[in-house]
Parts: C-alpha cells; sequence; structure tokens
C-alpha cells in the first residue's frame, strides 16, 4: 500500500486516498482514480495494477475466514441451516453447510498434504479436519508428557541439591550441580527449563563416571543413593 500511495503520488495526487489499514476503500479509490497514472511509464502502471490484483487476492483470502466466524457465532447462537442458506447465498440447509465445509479449506493447513491446498470439498474438508484434529491431540499428548517430565526433572535438582552434602564431587559434579542451582532459582522459561533439564543429565554423566573411577557409590547415604538412581532413571527413559 505503501508503494501504490507513492506512484499515486508521484504521477499526481495521492489526496483522498483512504489509510492503509482501510485496504477495501484504498483499493476502490484506485480503482476509480486510476487515470492518476496514465501520465506514468507502462511499467510503473503495470507494477501498480499487479500490487492491486495482489491486495485483492489477500482479501479474498481473509473474506472466507470473517465470514466462517460469523456463521461459527450464528450457530453457537442457535441459528438453524435453513436460516443460513439466505445469507450465504444458497438455497437450501444442506448447500448452506457444504458452502460452509468449503469455505473452512481457507483456514485449513494440513502438514500431512506436503504444502498442496486442500480441495474445496466437505469429503476433502472432514479428512484433513480429522488430521489436524489427530495432530492436534499427539502435539498435546507430546506438550503433557514434556510438562510432566520437566516436573520430574525438577523435583529430582531439588532433592540432589538436598542431598550434595552426601554425594562424593569431583570436579565435574560440582560444576554441574552449580549450574542446577544456579538454573533453579528461576525455571520458568522453555529456556531455562531445557537448560535444567541439559545439566541435570551431565550430572548424571559426571556421577556415572565417579562410580566407574573410584568403583564405588557415588552417594554415602541411602537417600542420596535413591536420588541418584531416580536421576539416572530419568535419563534412561525414552
Amino acid at each position: 500500500m505503501g508503494e501504490l500511495r507513492e506512484m499515486y503520488e508521484r504521477a499526481g495526487t495521492a489526496d483522498g486516498m483512504p489509510e492503509d489499514n482501510e485496504l477495501y476503500g484504498a483499493l476502490i479509490w484506485m480503482e476509480k482514480n486510476v487515470n492518476i497514472l496514465d501520465a506514468a511509464k507502462e511499467e510503473a502502471r503495470r507494477a501498480a495494477a499487479l500490487k492491486r490484483v495482489l491486495l485483492w487476492q489477500y482479501l479474498r483470502e481473509q473474506i472466507d475466514r470473517h465470514q466462517l466466524q460469523a456463521v461459527d457465532h450464528a450457530r453457537s447462537a442457535g441459528a438453524e441451516w435453513t436460516q443460513l442458506a439466505s445469507p450465504l447465498s444458497v438455497g437450501a440447509a444442506s448447500a448452506a453447510y457444504n458452502k460452509t465445509q468449503r469455505m473452512r479449506t481457507s483456514s485449513l493447513t494440513d502438514s500431512t498434504l506436503d504444502g498442496k491446498p486442500v480441495r474445496r470439498t466437505p469429503e476433502a474438508v472432514a479428512q484433513a479436519q480429522r488430521r489436524i484434529a489427530a495432530a492436534e491431540r499427539a502435539e498435546r499428548r507430546r506438550e503433557d508428557g514434556a510438562r510432566r517430565v520437566h516436573v520430574l526433572t525438577e523435583r529430582i535438582a531439588r532433592q540432589l541439591l538436598e542431598h550434595r552434602a552426601d554425594i562424593i564431587q569431583d570436579g565435574e559434579v560440582t560444576d554441574w550441580l552449580d549450574e542446577v542451582a544456579a538454573v533453579l532459582v528461576d525455571c520458568r522459561t522453555p529456556t531455562q527449563q531445557v537448560s535444567l533439564a541439559t545439566y541435570v543429565a551431565a550430572t548424571v554423566r559426571a556421577l556415572k563416571q565417579v562410580e566407574q573411577r573410584t568403583a564405588r557409590p557415588a552417594a554415602t547415604t541411602e537417600e542420596a543413593r535413591l536420588v541418584i538412581a531416580a536421576a539416572m532413571a530419568l535419563q534412561d527413559q525414552p
């Protein structure tokens, strides 16, 4: 829009053109005032027209999404498909339903189709929605699993620090436990949570090396041994 406005200003004037955020009105203004560009070179007129085509396409892609929201709001307010037929310019309830399903394709992105657009048929939309819903459920399960692992990781990290005096220390164990203690002070963001998991895993590796080198447990008490065993079991999870 800014480039188009500059084109009109260079060619004559952009006075009266609506603001850039009033896209529809601005496009209508340019359509009515296309003669302003008559004095411009053919290349500039072509570029301006192509930008208008692009912006109209953008608006077209937004229409289905916004009309679909209105349909969903009407349905949630108790509107029947028969009542939606006339506003959707169709003649029957079934046609209103099918048109709504076709509109849903404008907002569907189905990664299982390798970026190919969803066909604009009710059957194709329904299949895509099932695949997307399945993918969303899988993602929620992954996120739930990640949250559970973080809660367990944080609990084990705190226990490792609580029993620090009962754990055989060497340079690496001490350094990694210091890192665990530092991130536990404020462990809220995803980056901090990843860091905590990394430091706990590094602590476990260092403790295993201590046990291999000394040929004896890295803990001097039963409670510390159980904490270390829990930390090692956590790292063995897939």
